[in-house]
C-alpha cells in the first residue's frame, strides 16, 4: 500500500475530474440536487457496513468528532457541488464556473494559513499565481461564450467555492485521524441532509431512468464519492492543506483532456500553454507533500 502512495495525487485528480464529464452524461436526465441526493444516498448505504465494522475496534470516535466530519462534508459535498450545478444550471457559463472554481486552491491557501497556521512560502504564492493563470487559459476558449449573467448566478458558484475551501480546512483541523470510513459516512450525512431538502424545495425531483444516467449514477458514486474523497481526505490527513488544494489546478486540463478523447472537442495551442503552466504552478506549490512522516513528490 505505501508503494501506491507517491501516485495518490495523480489518481485522485484523475478521478476527481471524470466528475465533470460525469455530470455532462447525468444532467440531461435528473435535476442537480435530486441526482446529487441519490448520489449521496448510495454511498452512504455503501459505506454505512464499513463503517460499522470500523467502530467496533476505531480509536478517537466521539460525537463531537462525528458532527465536524457531517459539518465538513456539508461543506465539501453539499455547498460546492450543488452550489456549482445550481448556477450552471440557472445560466453560469461552464466556463465562468471553471474560472471561478479555479479560485479554491488561492482561498484555501489563505484559509490555511490564517486558520491553521500553516507556512506558506513564496515559491508557494508564485506556484499558485502561475496555476490560476494556467487554468485562465484551458478554460478561455469557453470564456469567450461566455454572456447574460450575473451577480444572480456568480453568487452560488462564489459560495460553493468558499464551501469546499473552508470545508479542506475544517477536516484538517477538527476531524485529524478519525477512521476514514467512519469520517467519509459521517461526511455523507452531512452531504445528504441539505441537498435532499434543496431537491424538495426547489426541484421537480423527476428521474428519467436511463442507461447514461445509471452509468454515471454508478461512476459519480464508486469513483468520485468514495474513491476520489478518500484519497482527498487521506491527503488532507498527511499533508499541509494549501498544498494538497493546488492539485485542484490540474482538474480543468485534465477534464479538457477527457472531453478532447470522449467527445471530441477541440484542444488549441492557448489550452495546451495553459496546461502546462497548471502543471509547473502546481508542482511549484505542493512541492512535497508528507505522508506519514515521509516526504513524497506530489
Amino acid at each position: 500500500m505505501r508503494r501506491l502512495l507517491p501516485f495518490f495525487p495523480a489518481i485522485f485528480v484523475f478521478l476527481w475530474s471524470t466528475g465533470f464529464v460525469g455530470a455532462r452524461y447525468a444532467m440531461p436526465h435528473a435535476e442537480p440536487f435530486t441526482f446529487l441526493s441519490m448520489r449521496y444516498a448510495l454511498a452512504l448505504l455503501i459505506l454505512l457496513p464499513a463503517a460499522a465494522l470500523a467502530l467496533r475496534g476505531a480509536a478517537g470516535v466521539s460525537a463531537p468528532r462525528l458532527a465536524h466530519a457531517a459539518f465538513a462534508g456539508s461543506l465539501i459535498h453539499g455547498l460546492y457541488l450543488g452550489g456549482v450545478f445550481f448556477a450552471v444550471r440557472h445560466g453560469l457559463p461552464a466556463g465562468v464556473a471553471a474560472l471561478v472554481a479555479g479560485l479554491q486552491p488561492l482561498l484555501t491557501a489563505v484559509m490555511a494559513a490564517s486558520l491553521l497556521g500553516e507556512r506558506v512560502t513564496a515559491r508557494h504564492w508564485a506556484g499558485l499565481a502561475v496555476g490560476l493563470f494556467g487554468v485562465a487559459l484551458v478554460v478561455a476558449p469557453k470564456l469567450g461564450q461566455a454572456s447574460g449573467f450575473g451577480l444572480g448566478q456568480l453568487a452560488p458558484a462564489l459560495f460553493a467555492v468558499a464551501g469546499i475551501s473552508l470545508g479542506t480546512v475544517w477536516q484538517k483541523r477538527f476531524v485529524g485521524s478519525l477512521d476514514l470510513r467512519v469520517g467519509t459516512a459521517a461526511q455523507y450525512v452531512g452531504a445528504l441532509l441539505p441537498t435532499l431538502v434543496a431537491a424538495h424545495a426547489f426541484e421537480t425531483m423527476r428521474v428519467d431512468w436511463t442507461g447514461e444516467l445509471v452509468f454515471a449514477l454508478l461512476w459519480l458514486t464508486l469513483a468520485l464519492s468514495i474513491g476520489a474523497i478518500f484519497l482527498l481526505l487521506y491527503l488532507i490527513r498527511e499533508g499541509a492543506v494549501s498544498r494538497v488544494a493546488s492539485l485542484m489546478y490540474l482538474v480543468p486540463a485534465v477534464t479538457a483532456l477527457q472531453t478532447f478523447v470522449l467527445f471530441d472537442e477541440a484542444l488549441t495551442p492557448v489550452q495546451l500553454l495553459g496546461m502546462a503552466l497548471a502543471a509547473g504552478g502546481v508542482a511549484a506549490a505542493t512541492g512535497a507533500l508528507r505522508f506519514g512522516g515521509r516526504r513524497r513528490e506530489a
